[in-house]
């Protein structure tokens, strides 16, 4: 079989990413310009900054990419462009480059569900890998179990009714003064704190989440007590949150009989969750975790997701438009 080179695009917050991978597995080149010192200023993502940054800096990201795979742009097979979910202004312009690579180098566009991307982030960590598996989705905008019963089909199992749970880090982290990416700051507070603060937890029917409540109860426990200890209530909402996590997909491996449990997004980098995670295997679970570089936004797993939806004869035409509330299932 003739090897496909699947050219990435991602934009769909603030991080402008292009990559090339080998047959969806192989990692040729995987450059990210990111934005996050302009938007710490502010404290979270400007859509409008994070849009105008994503133009000056996707043609010289893509140069550097077809330069690090030692490659040229006419040898690329696919290309492969992030076109929902996100921020509409950052969405279209890796969009508008994608489909202009596309008609210049007259080679097929795959638009490609940025969810996805973050599933196919573990195909390249584990080649080995592959449906059906249980995948723990949570990032910034989202959180589910899905059931990934092939590289192109899904079923979502459960998702949250409203905060996201990289949503609640951040904010949870900009009450309590750690600023933003607040993921990060809360993780590594956290290991230098005891959780010792009892904090509710939502318990809901099915297999849908709601982290509303957690981030509410530090908002108002840090406004009574200002002088609370940060590294203890950082220690405490991670305890807290894994274990709302854990009841769920427990859950779901109960519910479908499968025992193969993918973590994916960007918080699937924090330390306490993984290794709770990893703690499961002592019960006959495997578990899968991208590697870290892998687990926030970049082109890699966009390419290796557009690869797969390829093969299964996905190909848009360039009429292809951003969907920011872009659905998985």
């Amino acid at each position: 079989m003739k090897d496909i080179y699947t050219l990435g695009i991602e934009s769909s917050c603030d991080e402008t990413a292009v990559s090339i991978v080998k047959n969806g597995r192989e990692v040729l080149s995987n450059v990210i310009n990111t934005q996050i010192p302009i938007h710490t200023l502010y404290g979270g993502v400007v859509p409008e900054l994070a849009s105008r940054n994503h133009i000056d800096n996707i043609s010289a990201v893509t140069k550097m990419a077809v330069k690090e795979a030692n490659m040229e742009l006419k040898d690329i097979d696919v290309i492969a462009c992030t076109y929902g979910p996100g921020l509409v202004g950052a969405l279209l312009v890796g969009l508008s480059y994608g489909k202009a690579l596309s008609y210049a180098l007259n080679k097929p566009l795959v638009g490609t569900n940025h969810i996805e991307g973050h599933i196919a982030a573990n195909y390249i960590t584990y080649k080995e890998l592959e449906p059906p598996f249980l995948c723990v989705m949570m990032s910034g905008g989202n959180t589910q179990i899905v059931h990934v019963k092939s590289y192109t089909e899904f079923e979502v199992l459960g998702r949250t009714k409203d905060d996201a749970i990289g949503e609640a880090f951040d904010k949870v982290a900009r009450v309590i003064g750690l600023g933003y990416p607040g993921g990060p700051k809360i993780d590594k507070m956290a290991q230098n704190g005891i959780s010792n603060i009892e904090l509710p937890k939502t318990h809901i029917d099915g297999l849908d989440f709601s982290f509303s409540g957690i981030k509410t109860a530090i908002i108002n426990l840090h406004h009574k007590n200002p002088d609370v200890n940060k590294e203890n209530l950082c220690a405490s909402f991670e305890k807290a949150i894994t274990e709302m996590l854990m009841e769920k997909v427990k859950m779901a491996i109960d519910k479908t009989n499968i025992k193969k449990i993918v973590l994916a997004g960007g918080v699937s980098a924090n330390s306490y969750i993984r290794k709770e995670f990893e703690k499961l295997e002592e019960d006959g679970i495997k578990i899968y975790m991208p590697d870290l570089k892998l687990c926030t936004d970049n082109a890699a797993m966009i390419a290796s997701a557009g690869y797969y939806n390829y093969l299964a004869g996905k190909v848009d035409d360039l009429s292809l438009n951003a969907i920011p509330n872009l659905k998985l299932d």
